[in-house]
């Protein structure tokens, strides 16, 4: 077993005071006897600049005033600290870093932010190399920060890579990063995640007020989030520390669980990839094109039978969704939609998924990759234009990947239709929700329990999304999430709305954009096929 920690501090515009917090905290993880302690995002100084030349002031030097007590409090302890802050290059550029210093008190691994949030983009220079894995003794670490664990490339990347623990030095107020976005990347590349996130205020105190008056945000919701986390390959928190004050969480983890990919049914998640089918991401820009759909959509999930379906008609569905494998023939199906304007989204015998409607099957889409008991006939995406907006079909497990949900987003999808079969509590949990909030898409999924009941996710995407949307209701401090809907037990269809034309906006903050914003140092990684991969014959 290995012991790591993650630290949470405050961090303002006094370097001194934030060193002592910093010290302070690699002084606590010494007493736990922790081998690695992560520290979060600009621990350095507070991330509030008048100009670029400000910014690169104050940021770091390897060996100064700041980072030189660091090291020396790693080899003091004998420790692994990451840590995150501003780095300065002779250049006159100023990164975003995130530093490993060794036992020994080198620094032993950097990496620069690829995804720059906000204003971070007027005083920042962006990173252009992929993170980095350093092979330790405790196991492949990987590094990263903040907003590159948003969407999905970062980490996935390191883990295609081989890292088994991702250290995540975060500087967010926003609220789903501990219930979402930092959970899910564990989950996703069954690895273990180290995340170390700010508490008190991100904004300079003096001006906290007027610029909370602005945004029209209560100005608590301007500060760190807290929630420090380790979490397991599986995605279950299994440290946490609260939303606010200074705190250090601790947990002994097996680094070799993150060695074993695979899913209850054998599949192996990363094996499984088809990296050649993702080198659309290398030329789609992710800039909309197309233009927006309905305000909202009446959609439903519902058990396979011919009654569910005519009664979310009659509710007004126009997109149902059937579980996957659902034993219903088409005849049937269009008879319940006789006279209406709906689609029903269903899997043949073989597979695919099929869209029907009241004059028959209206679109087939293949599925894209080979899980245990099923074949991939797929060479991509395919996109159906319908009265209300663009639809997707993901099928089955090629919910599994985040790369699927990207190929359907950089052809503007607005709706993805999802018959599966959950396997894992984490792929409806955190995998629904994180498809849906890092690439704007209205999801619908369906699927049978073990009882052969319903399960049914719905994931509309919110109208107030980030602080730079006039929002409906008051801001709860969620950035980047959808609203979820579920059927309860035992019911036989849910029937709710989705939003469209929500799916036109995907700037979570000024300057940065969770589609067209991909960095592609780690895009180009996950299109790259491994060098032992049998290569795959052209698909028609």
């Amino acid at each position: 077993m290995t012991r790591v920690a993650a630290a949470q501090l405050a961090a303002g515009t006094d370097v001194a005071a934030n060193l002592d917090a910093c010290l302070r905290l690699i002084d606590d993880a010494a007493t736990a006897e922790a081998e690695l302690v992560v520290l979060p995002e600009f621990c350095n100084h507070l991330s509030w600049y008048t100009d670029r030349s400000h910014a690169h002031r104050m940021a770091c030097r390897i060996g100064d005033h700041f980072l030189g007590p660091v090291a020396e409090r790693a080899t003091r302890h004998r420790m692994y600290v990451k840590i995150g802050v501003t780095l300065a290059h002779d250049d006159g550029g100023t990164t975003g870093a995130s530093l490993l210093f060794g036992p020994d008190g080198e620094l032993i691994g950097q990496s620069h932010k690829q995804i720059l949030m906000g204003a971070e983009n007027d005083h920042l220079v962006r990173g252009e190399s992929d993170s980095e894995i350093i092979d330790t003794p405790l196991g492949r670490l990987g590094l990263y920060a903040c907003m590159e664990g948003v969407i999905c490339e970062v980490a996935r990347s390191l883990a295609v890579r081989g890292a088994q623990i991702l250290l995540n030095s975060l500087n967010s107020f926003a609220s789903d990063e501990a219930g979402l976005h930092i959970p899910v990347r564990a989950a996703e590349n069954k690895v273990w995640v180290v995340a170390a996130n700010k508490v008190g205020p991100l904004l300079p105190a003096d001006l906290l007020p007027d610029i909370a008056t602005r945004l029209g945000v209560p100005a608590d919701k301007l500060h760190g989030a807290g929630e420090s986390q380790i979490v397991a390959p599986d995605g279950i928190t299994v440290a946490r520390a609260p939303a606010t004050g200074e705190s250090l969480v601790v947990a002994d983890i097996d680094v070799a669980r993150a060695d074993d990919k695979r899913r209850p049914d054998g599949t192996d998640i990363l094996a499984a990839r088809r990296p050649r089918l993702y080198t659309p991401l290398l030329t789609g820009s992710g800039v909309r094109r197309a233009p927006a759909g309905a305000e909202t959509l009446t959609v439903a999930a519902a058990l396979p039978d011919p009654a569910q379906i005519a009664a979310a008609v009659a509710d007004g569905a126009q997109l149902i969704v059937l579980p996957e494998s659902a034993t219903l023939e088409i005849p049937k199906v269009i008879a319940a939609l006789s006279d209406s304007t709906a689609h029903v989204v269903l899997t043949e015998a073989g597979g695919a998924g099929l869209l029907v409607n009241a004059d028959g099957i209206a679109g087939r889409q293949p599925r894209l990759h080979r899980t245990a008991g099923h074949e991939a006939a797929g060479a991509g995406i395919e996109i159906f234009e319908l009265p209300w907006g663009r639809l997707a079909l993901v099928v089955g497990d090629d919910a599994l990947f985040p790369e699927t949900f990207r190929l359907a987003v950089i052809r503007d999808a607005d709706v993805v239709a999802v018959p599966h079969t959950p396997a894992e509590p984490w792929e409806v949990r955190l995998g629904l929700p994180e498809r849906s909030a890092e690439n704007r898409l209205n999801i619908v999924a369906a699927g049978i329990d073990a009882t052969g009941g319903l399960t049914a996710t719905v994931c509309a995407l919110s109208p107030d999304f980030t602080l730079w949307t006039a929002w409906q209701g008051p801001f709860t401090g969620r950035i980047s999430h959808p609203d979820l809907v579920t059927a309860p037990p035992g019911a036989p269809r849910l029937v709710t709305t989705v939003r469209p034309a929500q799916a036109v906006n995907r700037a979570v903050s000024r300057g940065t954009d969770l589609v067209a914003g991909i960095p592609l140092a780690a895009l180009t990684a996950l299109t790259r096929e491994p060098a032992t991969a049998t290569i795959e014959p052209e698909l028609p």
